[in-house]
């Protein structure tokens, strides 16, 4: 690497997300974008001039190959489409590349479990995009949780849905099994940030679907069952107005977290209770968790450490998913381990 105190960004593909991640790359302190390239030809210059007009010194690529082969890129941000996830991901490997790969990193585990084994083979480091983990509201909730005011706890809801709008109605146009529907775009979410409070692994899973007639799902609820009476509910739908929170229940009170998935200029709000009677609400600074995932994947990078988001949490994450496919398809209880 050329300079230390900087990774040298490139991004394969010039999807809508980069509307977010590209600044978040030019503005992290410690990123550099050198390149970014899209199949379709003049697409990466426009999504260059569109989203990070001044950055003259990037090169755009019409071809992905090029990226890839480019020696000056160190790190690879790929927000391709999910059924597209996994093989790309496996390429910049190949190529010595780090990978910050946009969730769903893959759509099966087997995957992931190739990607975590490249990675090793390649010494290099890979982790998926869940931007919302590095907003500083969780580790506040976290803190909470520590601190014993709602005693242990016992379960999660999670809530992700918005009325779908014209621009991401592709996201209807595939089926589950090639990564299209609510619960590769938003159930994901739903399911990751109910899993962050439960220290042990998940036992079974159960969940029911409306599905469109590309056998994409639009609306998803479910339980995940973590053993001794310790429940996950989620619920995500392209049909219903905008919900972005989570619950957590404990034996002594709750918490909610208001706004999960907010934008860089929301302010976040926690609230919590207790049943002797307490009260809490917390508005809290604002943050950019884009530009914090980016320059704490760039961190690792640079002094060799382990990301906040382990392959194996991946791996979890998307064991989950695919049970919850299984069982809204089946109608029944699906057992994991």
């Amino acid at each position: 690497m050329n300079n230390k105190t900087k990774l040298r960004w490139g991004i394969l593909g010039a999807a809508r997300i980069n509307e977010r991640l590209m600044p978040a790359i030019v503005e992290a302190s410690n990123a550099e974008l050198v390149a970014i390239a899209s199949r379709r030809p003049g697409a990466a210059a426009q999504t260059l001039a569109q989203y990070a007009p001044q950055q003259q010194q990037v090169r755009t690529y019409d071809d992905l190959q090029t990226l890839l082969d480019d020696p000056e890129v160190d790190a690879i941000y790929l927000p391709m489409a999910n059924h597209e996830h996994a093989e790309w991901t496996l390429r910049a490997i190949e190529h010595g590349k780090h990978v910050l790969c946009e969730k769903p990193m893959a759509l099966t585990v087997t995957d992931i479990a190739a990607i975590k084994a490249a990675a090793q083979r390649h010494k290099v480091t890979v982790m998926e995009g869940f931007m919302y983990r590095f907003h500083p509201q969780h580790q506040r909730v976290q803190e909470l949780i520590q601190s014993g005011i709602i005693g242990e706890v016992r379960s999660v809801r999670s809530s992700f849905s918005f009325m779908m709008k014209p621009a991401r109605l592709y996201r209807l146009t595939e089926s589950v099994e090639n990564g299209g529907g609510a619960m590769w775009d938003i159930g994901c979410y739903a399911i990751h940030s109910a899993r962050m409070f439960f220290n042990q692994s998940a036992v079974a899973v159960t969940a029911i679907a409306k599905y469109v007639d590309s056998g994409a799902d639009i609306t998803t609820s479910g339980i995940i069952d973590f053993g001794d009476g310790k429940y996950a509910h989620f619920d995500f739908s392209f049909e219903r107005a905008r919900r972005c929170e989570y619950e957590i229940i404990g034996t002594k009170g709750g918490i909610k977290c208001h706004n999960v998935w907010s934008m860089p200029s929301d302010v976040p709000v926690i609230s919590w209770w207790t049943e002797d009677g307490q009260l809490g609400e917390e508005p809290l600074p604002t943050a950019n968790h884009f530009r914090l995932e980016i320059e704490h994947f760039s961190a690792c990078v640079l002094n060799g450490t382990a990301p906040k988001l382990s392959l194996e949490d991946a791996q979890a994450n998307c064991q989950i998913i695919v049970a919850a496919l299984q069982s809204s398809a089946s109608g029944q209880r699906v057992k994991l381990g």
